[in-house]
């Protein structure tokens, strides 16, 4: 048995696609025009990249959007004023504050910052309230785009036993309580590893489905998953390799070439997770324009 590769950046395609047809009924019912407002502190190479990547998908789905760029000196009080601006201006629906911020600002105090009708990151504890709740406004990306890889693949978690390995506040504890919800593509039975698990090996083993967060590279393995199970890997990792010309390669949580001949379905890295984490911020930009017309 050889896993299906489930191919994110097509998905992601499919989506942003969604979007833009939301987008163009939007504008041609209210004329109004979602727009995102991306702030990025600091030169943080990954950050500038996805940062980018999301203005070009927005321009895609006809999104207004628009990138403010401050140096990793900017003060947390001058971070929180612009965003105070941001919180009342009407061009912008969203507003997404790029992690990671510079040690010297405090990343909670931020969040809690931007105005919940603009939180499209679904970071806000007022988000994660109304997620825990089971009446979610906004989905936090990555864990709405993992769950669109599954539904989408045939792999509805209804009923099944997902292990979720990491505890993160952005992947792992919103996704536990995404996929528990009493609602179409979760109802799941979530278990999840970390730190203090004992022997995250056997916990894995009895998962139907594995979502490999832990921030390790290749650190699940062929041996921790039973056979025909679906493995989605949110990790991306930098590992040296002399023979690329960056002098590394890019891999996820899990390894993948061991795991193909075991898993039923599997996504790789690059090109899993990723792309969807963008498409489902541009979903959530969306449903902010449309409950600021109050659709």
């Amino acid at each position: 048995m050889t896993a299906i590769r489930i191919d994110g950046k097509a998905m992601a395609a499919e989506i942003r696609g969604e979007v833009g047809e939301g987008v163009a009924a939007l504008k041609a019912a209210t004329g109004m025009t979602p727009g995102l407002v991306a702030v990025l502190v600091g030169d943080d190479p990954a950050s500038a990249v996805y940062v980018r990547n999301k203005g070009i998908a927005c321009d895609e789905a006809g999104m207004f959007n628009e990138t403010i760029t401050l140096p990793a000196e900017e003060t947390q009080e001058e971070l929180l004023a612009l965003v105070a601006r941001l919180n009342t201006d009407d061009r912008f629906h969203g507003i997404l504050v790029q992690l990671p911020l510079p040690k010297h600002i405090d990343e909670r105090t931020v969040i809690q910052s931007i105005n919940p009708d603009k939180d499209v990151d679904g970071m806000h504890p007022f988000s994660t309230g109304l997620l825990l709740e089971g009446n979610p406004r906004f989905l936090p990306a990555t864990p709405a785009g993992v769950q669109q890889m599954l539904v989408r693949t045939g792999n509805d978690p209804a009923g099944k036993h997902v292990v979720i390995v990491g505890r993160s506040n952005i992947v792992g504890k919103p996704l536990a309580a995404l996929l528990m919800q009493k609602n179409p593509g979760a109802n799941a039975t979530v278990t999840v590893c970390h730190t203090g698990t004992p022997d995250i090996a056997e916990m894995t083993r009895q998962a139907d489905i594995v979502v490999a967060a832990v921030g390790k590279p290749q650190a699940l393995t062929a041996d921790m998953i039973r056979g025909g199970a679906v493995v989605i890997d949110v990790g991306i990792n930098r590992v040296e390799d002399a023979t690329r010309k960056s002098g590394y390669r890019l891999v996820g949580d899990a390894d993948y070439e061991g795991l193909l001949e075991k898993a039923s379905a599997i996504t790789p890295v690059p090109g899993g997770v990723g792309p969807m984490t963008i498409a489902m911020l541009l979903t959530n930009t969306l449903r902010a324009a449309q409950f600021a017309a109050g659709m």
